[in-house]
Formats: C-alpha cells, structure tokens, sequence
C-alpha cells in the first residue's frame, strides 16, 4: 500500500515536470520560431541608439558679407529616467526649477516617462550649463547643439526672420530660404550596455551635409540709417505703425527695408504677431497723393497734354457726379506741372477725366499695381486695382487721386524707382547669391527688367516735375543741401471698419537722389501719426535723412 502511494506521487510528480518541459519547449519555440523578430528588434532598440547629428544652418550675411545671422555652439539638457533614482529624479525636480526656471510640476511629468531619453532644456546658456553641472546630480546629460544667433538685435529684423529651437526657419528669409539655409542632418548608431550606457562605440555613420549660406542685397549701414531716420520721425508724431524701404533705382536691389513696431530677433518669444508682420509688402492702404504719378505719366506718355498746359482747378471745389471733390488748399489756374507740385485733387482729376478710365487702368496696370512684385519674401501681398468694367461715376475721381485702389509701400517705390530708372521697371529682390562653405555660388541672383513702362523722354519730364515738388512744392522738407532730390507726397484718409475714421490718415513721402542721376530712392509710410499727419510733414523729413546719409556713406556725398 505505502509502495503504490510512493509510485503515484512519483508519476504525478513526474507528469508535471513533463508537462512543464512540454510547455517551456511550446514557448521556447514560440519565442525563436514565431516572436524572433519582434524581440530581436526591442534587443537592438535597447543596445543600439540612433543619434541624429544636427546639421550646421547655414549663415546669412549683408552685401558687403557682415553677418546678420549665423550658429552659435550649445548645450542641451537630457535625462534618461529609467536610469534614474527616486532620489536624484527629486533633486532635479527641486534644484533645477529655479535654474531652468520650469515648473516643478512640469520636471516631474518628464522624468515620469517610461522612456530612455526625454529632452528637460534645449539649447541653454553656457552659464547655466555650468551651474547645472556644479550641481553633480547623476543622471543628467548634456547634448551639444546648435543654436541660431543674431549679432544686432532687431536689426533688419523683418528681413531676416527667425529659426526656431529645432533651426527650421519660421519667419522671414529664414523661412523663404529654409531647405538650403537648414542643410541635412547625420547620423550615427551608437552601442549600449544593458544599463543603457553610451559605449561610443560606431556601428555606421553617415555626415550631416552643413546648409548653404545667402549674401543679401541689404546694406547693414543703410539698414541703420533707415532704421533710425524711422523711429525718430515714428515717435515724435506718435504714429501707429511704420515702414521704409531703400532701393537701388538701377538694379531692383533692396538696400533697405524696415517696419514699426519691430522685435528682437534674439527674444522672439517676448513678441507679437503685430510687431512680427511685415507692413511693407503684407499690409494694404489707399496711398493718396503719390499713386498721381500714374496720371502724370499717363498724360505725358499718351501726349494728351504738355508741362505748360493750363488746368482751372474750380477755386478748390469740383463735383464729380455727386460727390464734391476739394483740394486742401483752394487754387484757380494752375500748369500741368503746378497740378503736381502743389498737389490739387481738382487739377489731377480733371486731367484723368481727358484721360478715360481705360487709360488710367492701363498705365496703373502697367506700374504693376494690382500684381505682387516677386520679391522673394512670404507675406507679398498684390493690392487691388479694379477694372474699367467696375468703376462707378465717381470711380475717375478717386483712383487718379489715390483712393479707391490699395497698394504696399513695396509697390510704391518700384513704381518710382522706375521714372527714376528712365521709364524701365527692375524687379526688387533681397538676395544676391548663394554660396557653399567654399565660398562656390550655388544660385546668384541677378537684376532683371520685367517692362518698360513709359518712354525715357517722359520719365525725365516727369522727374522735373517732381524736383519741383522737393524744391517749391508739398514736400519742401525732403530738400538736401547741395543734391536735388525728386518726390512725391501723399496723405490720405484711413478706412475702419469700412468707413473712412475721422482725423486718422496715412503720411507718405517717396523720393529718389540725385534727381539728375538717380542712384537710391526711399519711400516712408506713417500710419495714424499726429497731431501733423500731412506726407511732407511727416514722412518727408524720414525720407530726407535716410537719402542723405545713404548718399554720404555711399561717396556721392562730401
């Protein structure tokens, strides 16, 4: 009896050890058969790690090659919390929030994650790097990378733009130029140990390929001339916003270009969208006054009247259908070129009447109003400019003058740098070429001719004209000792909400010097300035400045 009780444990026993074998051999199976793969692939996951090597951002550099923007070396912080005690995950979380200046609350949520690797600070000051490694907490980690600097602040700053943490370009140039400024980045597959130690050791490799690099159009001295003659004039007649722009009348090239408020390229993160647009080329107005260049060369090119033609300009009131048109001062007989000089709505409207409409619309059309320039930058906006098919009765009483047509100081100053370029229309651009880091061009970009907008003999008759406005008309202001300087003035009535808002105007002042052989011209638009809000008032004396120290740094100045 006891021997058959022995002999049934034995053979229970002995079952379930086969049983046993049986199913570890199953899953044995499983594991090498069916699960290799998959397990195989987490194995390499916690041995290998892929390390991507930042590429260097290419730089970005003026006409004469000052930099404007270029990389810096830095550190960026990373924690492994798998690696990590309870003990040294609670000293980062109370040691480094003030450091980091994080919330604790927030350190503690990534170094909860179940995870190898997770970032706390990218790209940091080297002095906090070295107050966070005095610290000696184990388990912190430093990465080197890159991070994008801007040597002059604000400086060019709607030009430019800016890159972001991970040095993708998100305003500006930076943006517009993203894939060949950023490069492409490398890698490398680096072993570990089972605690998840970097062994450094080099399974494969592959270079990161370093971004190319752009030379601007942009003079930086010009830019600061600009720059300051703009926030000057912006503050003292307490003005809303503002823009300038500098451009060679020959080529197209933009020398300069500005808007306020601005930001700093440095401190992105402390602005707002409003200080980040770009009012030059996105933001549309009724111009005023300076679009009166148009019927001027309308009327000469079209041969309908000469510079000795008498206009009566009704004593400063004219009715166009049933609107009652006024001139800020009232005038009766003036020239053709006195209409200009002196800035009457009458004078220019009854010449546009002469005119038609289908003319009006042809030569506005061909300054290329109502069409974006292609100057190489987001955010170009095209203004509108209607068809004769939709002008109402009062429409040639409005367009001729400045309203009812909306424009970007962009517009502006290549319509005028095109009477200043002997009726020839260049197309504006900011960039000159692209290089590599053996200073080989990639891409260049070269001035180019996009119309002839009106005949050489024209384009003269009407820079005349418009020295006379400088020398005894609206923009007396705009005068420069010893050089002639030719423009045109505009103040015009500021739309809200779609009506027109009592006592708020745009100030603009474009001109170009020297008037006998233009070389750079300058547009400045004030928007909401006062208590003056008139263009020669306002905006002439930025324009004035701008001229005339580009000049004298350029050597065409004693």
């Amino acid at each position: 009896m006891q021997i058959r009780k022995h002999v049934l444990r034995f053979s229970i026993t002995f079952l379930i050890l086969i049983i046993c074998l049986f199913t570890f051999l199953i899953k044995l199976i499983l594991i090498q058969v069916f699960n290799s793969s998959h397990l195989t692939g987490i194995a390499e996951k916690q041995q290998k790690h892929l390390l991507e090597i930042e590429a260097v951002r290419g730089s970005i550099y003026d006409r004469n090659m000052h930099p404007l923007a270029f990389n810096v070396s830095v550190h960026s912080l990373f924690v492994n919390p798998k690696a990590m005690t309870k003990e040294n995950k609670l000293r980062v979380e109370n040691e480094l929030s003030t450091l980091l200046n994080m919330e604790p609350s927030f350190i503690k949520e990534r170094l909860s994650r179940d995870k190898y690797f997770v970032w706390l600070k990218r790209k940091m000051p080297s002095e906090i790097v070295e107050k966070i490694k005095a610290l000696k907490i184990n388990g912190l980690k430093f990465r080197k990378e890159s991070k994008r600097y801007y040597p002059n602040g604000s400086l060019g700053a709607h030009i430019i733009g800016f890159a972001g943490t991970d040095n993708d370009g998100l305003e500006g140039l930076e943006l517009y130029y993203n894939k060949e400024l950023k490069g492409k980045p490398g890698q490398v597959r680096i072993l570990r140990d089972a605690k998840q130690r970097e062994l450094m050791i080099e399974s494969s490799f592959v270079p990161p390929l370093e971004g190319f690099h752009l030379v601007l159009t942009i003079d930086e001295t010009i830019q600061y001339i600009a720059e300051k003659a703009l926030e000057s004039m912006f503050l003292k007649h307490k003005a809303k916003s503002g823009s300038v722009i500098v451009m060679d009348v020959k080529t197209g090239e933009i020398l300069a270009l500005a808007n306020l408020p601005t930001y700093d390229l440095g401190d992105v993160e402390k602005s707002s969208p409003e200080s980040r647009t770009n009012r030059a080329i996105s933001y549309l107005y009724e111009p005023g006054s300076v679009f009166k260049i148009v019927t001027a060369a309308a009327a000469l090119e079209e041969e309908k009247f000469d510079e000795k033609d008498i206009i009566f300009c009704e004593n400063g009131k004219y009715k166009v259908s049933r609107n009652i048109l006024t001139d800020h001062t009232p005038h009766g007989k003036l020239t053709f070129s006195e209409v200009f000089e002196v800035s009457s709505n009458i004078g220019v409207v009854k010449i546009a009447q002469e005119l038609g409409s289908s003319i009006i619309y042809k030569y506005a059309s061909r300054f290329r109003f109502g069409k974006m320039t292609g100057i190489g930058l987001r955010g170009e906006v095209a203004g509108w400019l209607k068809k004769p098919s939709i002008w109402s009765k009062t429409t040639i009483g409005a367009i001729p003058i400045g309203y009812e047509v909306t424009v970007t100081p962009l517009q502006l100053i290549c319509a005028l740098s095109s009477i200043a370029n002997d009726g020839v229309f260049m197309k504006p651009f900011v960039v000159k070429y692209i290089k590599d880091n053996q200073d080989q061009i990639i891409q260049s970009f070269n001035p180019q001719v996009l119309d002839r907008v009106i005949s050489v003999d024209t384009a003269r008759r009407i820079k005349k004209i418009l020295v006379q406005v400088v020398e005894k008309g609206t923009a007396k202001r705009a005068k420069i000792k010893g050089i002639k300087v030719a423009g045109k003035t505009g103040t015009a009535r500021k739309v809200i909400d779609g009506k027109y808002a009592q006592g708020k105007y745009y100030a603009t002042f474009m001109g170009f010097a020297p008037a006998d052989d233009p070389r750079i011209a300058a547009i400045a638009v004030m928007d909401e300035p006062h208590p003056s809000y008139f263009g020669g008032t306002v905006s002439a004396p930025v324009v004035k400045e701008v001229l005339e120290n580009s000049l004298k740094y350029l050597g065409s100045l004693e």
